[in-house]
């Protein structure tokens, strides 16, 4: 089920199985160059557990891997009320983002709780010892985004924080009018980041009106409405559930389609040296 207000709707998975009597008719995709995972494939029998975490199951949307993404691994997570993990993150090495879209969690850190519902945002330093609980009555759903941190000598690891994107302006893009847009939860200068998370907003009829062709690596996923996407030589439609995944340099660009604002949830790796093959 969905998380719905009316400014700010977010698609959330529902798991389920289709009928023995559909047919085929998927939009699945995966190439050298990009992924397309729609809705429809948020499926029960794709879900995985995870070691330490009570009364969940998520959808594993990207993880590091030959020909696919190579810096950060998502899942969609799905917590049951009263479920969690006191022992969330394995690695000591890995900074997250969790980002709810359905329900409430409360995530513990430093001594001090920080109650997320939806459109609520964390950021979590690598080494940091937190856990994360499921308030409410409802299923809690929530993106939790992890990457490998880059650390860089003289530069500060960045600390935690919790927002909630209601709180933040939209970022017009120059000489769009504020049909394209971001919401921004890290300054592009701050050099402690290595990732950003932010939100980009279209407004029905607005567009990216150039191929993008840049070496940070993305993933996308759409939180609301439907757009028609170019992927690589593709133009392909997507919707609120669908999962994108490009690699660096593959070229992009939108076109937004109505009623509605469509908005999606990107991942980037941002702010480091290349790294230099050894041979």
């Amino acid at each position: 089920m969905s998380a719905e207000t009316t400014a700010f709707p977010y698609h959330a998975p529902a798991g389920g199985l289709p009928r023995q009597s559909d047919l085929h008719t998927g939009r699945a995709v995966f190439t050298e160059a990009y992924a397309l995972i729609p809705k429809g494939v948020m499926r029960d029998i794709v879900t995985s557990a995870l070691p330490f975490w009570e009364k969940t199951r998520a959808w594993v949307i990207a993880r590091p891997m030959t020909g696919f993404s190579e810096t950060f691994s998502q899942y969609l997570m799905e917590v049951l009320p009263g479920g969690g993990s006191e022992r969330p993150e394995p690695d000591a090495g890995a900074e997250g983002v969790i980002f709810v879209v359905g329900g409430a969690v409360t995530i513990a850190l430093d001594g001090g709780a920080h109650a997320l519902e939806a459109g609520g945002y964390a950021f979590l330093p690598p080494g940091a010892r937190w856990t994360l609980r499921a308030t409410g009555t409802e299923p809690a759903r929530f993106h939790w985004i992890r990457k490998a941190y880059e650390r860089v000598e003289g530069i500060d690891v960045p600390e935690a924080f919790f927002r909630n994107e209601r709180e933040l302006p939209l970022h017009a893009m120059p000489d769009t009018r504020g049909a394209w847009a971001t919401t921004r939860f890290v300054e592009p200068d701050d050099l402690r980041h290595d990732m950003h998370v932010n939100i980009v907003t279209l407004e029905p009829g607005g567009v990216i009106p150039f191929e993008e062709t840049h070496v940070m690596e993305h993933g996308l996923f759409v939180l609301q409405g439907k757009a028609v996407y170019r992927l690589n030589r593709d133009w392909v439609e997507v919707e609120a559930g669908d999962f994108m995944w490009l690699r660096a340099f593959c070229p992009q660009a939108c076109y937004a389609g109505g009623p509605e604002r469509f908005r999606y949830l990107l991942y980037k790796d941002v702010n480091r040296h290349a790294k230099l093959g050894r041979f």
